[in-house]
């Protein structure tokens, strides 16, 4: 991979049938307001961008144009690069035939980061679902990531998605499963990789000298002595030994329904949950509206809003652009610790 570069972030379309194209457009207006927000370059049908604008009765200066003019076309208009496929995009209507736009807007996202382009990508949400009817082979958008990183270079990625806000910052051991099936997936090695590669980037992009991890049990009460289940005796605690013995402060197995109370929270830098939802019930109940979607592990970085792609209320102008703020100046600080590093 080529230096990291500080220019314009690479934020992708999202679903074209979502609220991500109007939140580019509202993002790139909170811009104009505030110079802080970094200057991006939306990788979507420039046509698409234009109708969404009509529909949420906004105009947009769209100026088609290369990453490397960017950031000078940004103060004035919105930077697009156009994809090769169309998309319809009827606002709240998905298709699948729209995928191909929706992948190849993330594809090239990612080729941007590999030739220094672009400082780093920022995500707009998919909808898996409509992916999948077009053949999409991906669990998620972190593992479509990963699987790029790999497929340019990158040696065994390790994707590992991370929810991060002022407030906390969680990371679920297992992901895209379902409940019945996270006890069978969740091993002493994956608690383990998961955790190093947590520490890693907790330390190299965002600053901090040693992390503090603090890692739940799976089941209630933490097992409560191996009487409610012995995850945590046979699985979570030999992790955890493991990692104090690599040199990873991480401290557990607590009761999920402990941790996450203002004190707890003060005594840890992040919390390793076993599962998507402990993971992700008490952040979106904190900091929903500007929560950061944070894929660790990878060559370059990605970030994300941590919501979905709203279909209900696509193309009606009241889609909240905070999150994808947020995540724009997320990835703009982390794409200045990976040039500085």
């Amino acid at each position: 991979m080529s230096a990291p570069s500080t220019g314009a972030l690479a934020l992708t379309q999202g679903d074209p049938s979502g609220i991500g194209p109007e939140l580019a457009i509202m993002a790139h207006a909170a811009a104009q307001a505030d110079p802080r927000l970094p200057p991006f370059i939306l990788l979507a049908d420039p046509d698409l961008i234009r109708r969404r604008a009509r529909d949420i009765g906004t105009s947009v200066d769209v100026v088609v144009c290369e990453p490397e003019s960017a950031t000078a076309v940004f103060p004035r208009a919105l930077p697009v690069l156009p994809l090769t496929a169309r998309a319809a995009g009827a606002a709240g209507r998905p298709a699948a035939d729209d995928a191909a736009s929706t992948v190849e807007s993330i594809e090239r996202a990612v080729d941007l980061t590999y030739a220094g382009a672009v400082g780093g990508v920022v995500t707009n949400p998919i909808a898996k679902e409509v992916l999948y009817r077009a053949g999409f082979a991906h669990p998620g958008h972190t593992e479509f990531l990963g699987a790029l990183a790999e497929a340019r270079g990158a040696e065994k990625a390790r994707p590992v998605m991370m929810l991060w806000s002022e407030e906390l910052a969680v990371v679920p051991v297992t992901i895209h499963i379902s409940l019945a099936d996270a006890p069978r997936r969740l091993t002493r090695e994956l608690i383990v990789e998961t955790a190093r590669v947590v520490d890693l980037d907790l330390r190299r992009r965002f600053g901090l000298a040693r992390p503090r991890l603090a890692v739940s049990g799976l089941n209630p009460h933490a097992g409560e002595g191996g009487t409610i289940g012995r995850e945590e005796i046979e699985t979570i605690a030999p992790a955890i030994a493991d990692l104090v013995a690599l040199g990873v402060d991480a401290k557990g197995p607590y009761p999920a329904d402990t941790l996450f109370h203002a004190a707890a929270r003060a005594r840890y830098d992040a919390a390793l949950c076993m599962t998507h939802d402990q993971a992700l019930i008490p952040i979106k109940t904190l900091a929903f509206d500007h929560a950061v979607n944070v894929t660790l592990g990878l060559p370059f970085v990605r970030t994300s809003p941590d919501h979905g792609t709203a279909f209900d209320i696509a193309g009606k102008g009241v889609a909240d652009p905070t999150s994808l703020i947020a995540a724009l100046k997320l990835a703009a600080r982390l794409a200045r610790a990976d040039a500085s590093a």
